[in-house]
Order: structure tokens, then sequence, then C-alpha cells
């Protein structure tokens, strides 16, 4: 889990490094201390924070800045992290716009210059912010969300490859959640012309419109084979697949399976499967194929998905395997399941 921001922002090089440097001494082991040398640097550190689901639990700002002042940051800043505590560093001359302040972008504090020594003058200020954010924090999700239309035949394929492939996301309607538009445009300030489904990863990188070998190669799917020749090439993920790639695995086969889709075949996609063996009870369709992929990595089995099968030739007493993006896999035995 990252640490919560702390962001800082002056025009002014060595107060910048003074206050990061006083912040990190006090904050550093529970806080990420980032740094900004003007209001319309730090507005696109905070864009991209949000794009990676960061979370911001104090703005330091100078209010005499070049091309936007502190309170004008704040205004904007406020709108993307509204929880997030706002302090001002001021001068004694800008104390009257400090106070203006406290009411028109909700100031909780400000600051006068310079804060030495910060064990008086800043840090118990900081202390009683950041201990009232804190009782009320609650971690934001963490992991792939997907922002796209409910009716998108493109959103609701994503979102089935991945659950299907037991990956935790976090959707979001582009008609119905103001997040899920804020998310977008954010994107769309970046230069980029946005297409939905959009995917956002966890370190920020955006997906538009992926198609699922794209997704799985930045989740971390096993989509090409580790070796050219195999005991066993197993073409089908359903049950069946997945059984006899525990049982050739465990006999000390070599053994790889392709999966077009996600393990679990049609068989995944169930609520309930009452017939399969040793479950009296039954269970889900997710569950059984959670429990085979699990059995069959325990043995050694690779999983590739999605991938496909397009082709087979025989070449003496080798099966060779053409798989859809063009390479091949050689074996001794092929099941096609």
């Amino acid at each position: 889990m990252s640490k919560p921001a702390i962001l800082t922002i002056d025009d002014d090089p060595e107060v910048l490094r003074a206050i990061a440097r006083d912040l990190r001494q006090q904050y550093g082991d529970r806080f990420r201390i980032v740094r900004a040398n003007s209001g319309a640097s730090a507005v696109e550190t905070l864009e991209q924070l949000k794009l990676r689901n960061e979370t911001v639990a104090l703005l330091v700002s100078d209010q005499r800045m070049p091309e936007m002042s502190g309170v004008e940051f704040i205004e904007q800043a406020s709108e993307m992290f509204p929880e997030a505590k706002r302090v001002l560093l001021t001068a004694y001359a800008d104390t009257d716009a400090a106070i203006r302040a406290i009411n028109s972008a909700r100031l909780d504090y400000y600051l006068l210059k310079p804060w030495d020594p910060p064990e008086e003058q800043l840090y118990p200020v900081l202390d009683d912010l950041l201990d009232d954010w804190l009782s009320v924090y609650r971690p934001a999700f963490e992991g792939i969300r997907v922002i796209g239309d409910r009716w998108s035949p493109c959103s609701h394929n994503i979102k089935d490859f991945l659950a299907r492939n037991q990956i935790p996301y976090q959707w979001l309607d582009i008609e119905r959640e103001t997040e899920a538009q804020k998310l977008v445009n954010y994107v769309s300030n970046n230069g980029e012309k946005t297409k939905l489904p959009l995917v956002l990863l966890g370190n920020g990188e955006q997906l538009h419109q992926p198609t699922n070998i794209q997704l799985a190669e930045k989740i971390g799917l096993q989509t090409q084979a580790e070796q050219p020749f195999y005991d066993l090439v197993i073409v089908g993920g359903g049950p069946a697949g997945l059984a006899a790639a525990v049982y050739g695995a465990s006999e000390g086969l070599s053994t790889v399976m392709i999966e077009r889709q996600a393990p679990g075949g049609q068989a995944g996609s169930s609520s309930r499967i009452e017939n399969y063996l040793g479950f009296p009870v039954g269970l889900s369709g997710g569950d059984l194929a959670r429990r085979g992929v699990t059995q069959a990595k325990r043995f050694g089995v690779e999983i590739l998905t999605p991938q496909e099968a397009v082709g087979v030739k025989l070449e003496n007493s080798y099966r060779i395997i053409t798989l859809a993006d063009g390479s091949e896999i050689t074996c001794h035995a092929l099941l096609l399941a």
C-alpha cells in the first residue's frame, strides 16, 4: 500500500527545499513528501496522483506565486481531494488574504514565514491536522479501475475477463459516477484522446479499449510459453483440461495448458455446479477454476491465458502447435480438451 502524500508548493527553490526537508524529517516515515514549484505543476501532480488512485493527506502551499496564487491552487485542489487538509504559508503582508481564504477555500490553517523552529511553529499545527485526517481516513481501493458505459460490449468483455481470471477490479460507470468523468478529464488533459472503456492500472498507466492480450500482459498473466518443447500440451482450460494438466504434471510430465479466455472455461462462469465429483453441496464455477489453477500450478503447469491455438501439424513423432500470435510449441502428446 502506498503512503498518503503531503504536497508542498512554493516558487522559491530554497523555501521549497526547506519546507520539504522539515516535512520529510517529521513525517517521512508515514507520508510521501511531494514537491511542486508552481500551482500549475502542482495541479498536474494531483491529477497523476488521482489517476494512480493515491491519497493526499495535506496540502501546504505558498500564497504569493506567479500565475496562480496559493488560494487559487487550494480551491482547485479541493475539488480533486476534498478530504485533504489545507495550509497556506504567508508573509505578514498576506494575512488578510489568508483569513479570507478560511471561508472561500475552506482553509484549515495559515502559517507565517519563517516557521523556525519547526518543532514549535510547524509540527504542532500539522500534527493536529494530520491526526484529524487520519481519524476519518479509509484507504482507497488499490488495483485496476475500469471506466466505461454499462451498455458497452467492450466494457462487459473486460469486466468478464478480469472476473473470470480472479483479478479484483473496480467498475466506474461514466454515466452514473462523477468520479469516472473526472478521471477521464484528467487523462484528456494529458493530450490523449480518451476512448472508452478506459482501464487504469495501479501505477497510473492507462489502457484505451485494450484487447484481452494487452490487458493480460499488463496485469501479469502468462501469454507466452517459457520453453519451446513440452511433454504434454493441453488446448482448453475447462474442468477437463485443468484435470488433465494436474494428472500429467503430477506424473512428472512438463505440461502447458492453452486457454483463450480464462481457466475454468464455460463452467467457470456458472453460479453453482452441483454435479461435480467430490463436492456434494456444490460450488461456484469461479471457485472450481481457482482451485484447479492452484493445484495445477503447484505441480508446475504453465497456463497461457488468453492465448489460442490456431493450427496443428505433425513432424516425425512430434506435434507442433501454432498459436494466434504466430509462435509455436512442440510436444510429444497433444490433448484437445
